[in-house]
């Protein structure tokens, strides 16, 4: 099975997505000229090409394509090959509306934007094989192709009555009988027994609140059926050309894939990242993505999008200062990036992201923008041979399950404030503020390599995953929980007790009373730290109260509640309150962070034999290190501290004793 090494050889991928058939075909060679200039070593091409490439139905126009494939390879840079199907073009919903997907309310969802497609068309599906089919037989040999790209973004939902035959076929495999789906929907409920098959549909509009296991189900059969898209493009490229790895990139932290499963099928994982260059907690995003990425990957993984400056679909649109750029890119090779790529090359003039920046942007080769590209370029040239293929160590497991995101999103729920991400990011930021590494893990996996488990919030588990969460504190690791955690089943089905039995066992809990959600300006105040959000009545059996809620409804209950090695929060500390919890629970557990009493802002990680230390703010500082050290990007040495300017990067390599 090809991996990402067989792209990387050694380097890091630098580059981004190159469309070059909005341009003038001289502007080629100039961009050619430029991106040696840059130390581009990869792009990806045919992106959003289909129209180009398939100007009618069944016409074949690869002339331009062989032409730039050539003049890449003439050049030094790889090609990353995508199949263009993320976005039919016009002729294909003009003469196939059916391949068209319909929203909730049965509204056609119409071209003139991109990923207008049903995933369950079967029209649209072969016609995307054909195309993928006659790229792989063309271009497989040529010296250029190091990875294929296909599709773009996975993200389309359609609730179409095709869409409807598909879901009844995906839920026949899932329960085989009617009595075994209606009992997983509970369709007891509001008289909503099925008694045929074909009486099942997608959710769509209804009168009050939707039936939440058929949600449930349907976010895991669109995913599935994006997936049965991806696999059958795959499978037809690495037919063609097995030594060849394959990706499809992922939206950052994205509610509609499940990303887990999705990664099992893929040879390199990749990932879009976007962080606001306005927000002050951007560079924890992009750690926790990187951390996210890097664990569905078992190892090095892919940047496959991120902008060198100003994106478009904000409110406001920031462009980065300068070194902001360099800072998140270095960050993201820190945590086991193997490629930093960017959408797009040269910044477009015409489209819906005329504004959306590029590595060329529209002030061209003598802009900031490109300067820093270069910067970066250099960078990545130096740190290619040292770090392309090494391993970031975790001794923390951060749980995330699609699953139980997917259940917190019914209707009816107890809070509309509660926002699984949001949660997930708040916990993940307080191991990354104490230098903590992290991995991230689903509750059913191997987790006996961590000596702390951290689980923010999962509404859902399976019985499989609550025994997996036993077991490991049973054979000796240190879990942590946050609340509404073990809540419902694998089918949404609240479980006996409000929180499963042997959750409350393992911490302790003899009844968990009821849930206290809190509106949005609300907190509570608990032994010494304010909280929000949440908070739970609970009776203890054999855990301990470490922290008690203090006045109110639930004055001198149990907040913060501890049995043995197992841990449970019932509510969301303020953030230093968190982040002082997680570390004295990690201590306790033998896990160190990476470099004690750093200054505020700056992030240390250690990947391979290298020790990254980045400013993630906005004045210099002084860093103390132990040893004596070889600033690799400096190229200088380094005795007891190092200096970084704002937005300032070192990474050190130790020197013989």
């Amino acid at each position: 099975m090809p991996s990402l090494n067989d792209s990387t050889r050694g380097r890091v991928l630098f580059g981004g997505d190159y469309n070059p058939e909005q341009w003038p075909e001289e502007t080629w060679f100039e961009d050619a000229r430029l991106m040696k200039e840059a130390g581009v070593n990869s792009v990806t091409l045919g992106v959003f090409s289909w129209a180009k490439l398939e100007p009618r139905p069944g016409a074949r126009n690869f002339g331009w394509l062989d032409r730039l494939m050539d003049l890449m390879d003439s050049n030094g840079v790889g090609v990353i090959l995508a199949t263009p199907t993320a976005s039919p073009p016009p002729w294909m919903g003009s003469r196939h509306p059916e391949t068209l997907p319909r929203d909730e309310d049965g509204r056609t969802v119409w071209w003139g934007s991109r990923q207008q497609f049903c995933a369950s068309s079967s029209v649209y599906r072969e016609y995307a094989a054909a195309l993928t089919e006659d790229l792989a037989r063309r271009y497989g040999g040529h010296p250029a192709l190091h990875m294929w790209h296909i599709n773009n973004e996975y993200c389309t939902h359609c609730w179409c009555d095709g869409t409807a035959r598909h879901f009844r076929t995906w839920l026949r495999g899932r329960y085989g009988a009617l009595d075994a789906l209606n009992e997983a929907w509970g369709t007891a409920f509001w008289s909503q027994g099925y008694d045929s098959w074909e009486e099942i549909i997608p959710p769509r509009r209804a009168q009050y609140m939707k039936n939440p296991g058929q949600a449930l189900d349907f976010r895991r059969f669109t995913s599935d059926a994006l997936l049965e898209c991806y696999v059958a493009e795959r499978d037809i490229v690495a037919r063609h050309t097995p030594h060849i790895p394959v990706t499809s990139n992922f939206m950052p932290f994205w509610i509609g894939q499940d990303a887990w499963k999705w990664a099992e099928h893929e040879d390199v994982v990749s990932v879009d990242i976007y962080p606001d260059p306005k927000d002050p907690l951007g560079g924890q995003l992009g750690a926790m993505i990187g951390d996210m990425t890097r664990s569905q990957a078992k190892g090095p993984w892919a940047v496959m999008e991120q902008a060198a400056g100003p994106v478009n679909w904000r409110g406001v649109n920031h462009p980065k200062p300068y070194g902001l750029n360099r800072l998140w890119s270095l960050q993201s090779v820190a945590r086991g990036a193997d490629a930093i790529l960017y959408f797009q090359w040269r910044q477009s003039r015409q489209g819906a992201e005329k504004f959306h920046s590029g590595m060329l942007s529209h002030a061209g080769e003598k802009g900031r923008t490109f300067r820093e590209i270069k910067r970066i370029g250099a960078d990545l040239a130096l740190l290619g041979p040292q770090v392309s293929g090494t391993r970031v160590a975790a001794e923390i497991a951060v749980l995330h399950d699609w699953d139980s995101w997917w259940a917190d999103q019914q209707d009816g729920r107890l809070s509309t404030h509660l926002d699984h991400a949001a949660i997930v990011r708040a916990w993940h930021r307080a191991l990354w503020e104490s230098n903590l590494p992290t991995d991230f893990a689903r509750p059913d996996h191997d987790l006996s390599a961590y000596r702390l488990v951290v689980l923010p919030h999962l509404y859902l588990l399976d019985d499989t995953a609550i025994e997996n969460l036993v077991g490991y504190v049973a054979g000796g690791g240190t879990l942590v929980c946050g609340f509404l955690t073990g809540i419902a089943d694998e089918d949404d089905r609240v479980r006996d007790g409000a929180m499963d039995a042997r959750l409350r066992a393992l911490f302790g809990i003899a009844t968990l009373h009821e849930w206290w959600p809190l509106d949005a300006d609300e907190s509570v105040e608990c032994d010494g730290f304010r909280a929000g959000l949440w908070s739970e009545e609970l009776e203890l059996s054999t855990g301990e109260a470490v922290a008690s809620y203090r006045g109110g409804e639930l004055a001198g209950l149990p907040a913060v509640v501890r049995r043995g090695r197992a841990w449970y929060v019932s509510t969301l500390p303020e953030p230093a309150a968190l982040r002082a919890l997680l570390a004295r629970i990690a201590e306790g557990a033998g896990v160190c962070p990476t470099l004690e009493e750093l200054p505020e802002g700056v992030e240390a990680v250690r990947r391979g034999e290298l020790l990254f230390l980045l400013n993630h703010g906005e004045k210099a500082v002084t860093v103390p290190v132990a040893d004596r050290r070889h600033d690799v990007l400096g190229d200088r040495p380094v005795d007891g501290a190092v200096e970084l300017d704002r937005f300032g990067v070192a990474v050190l390599r130790a020197l013989p004793t």
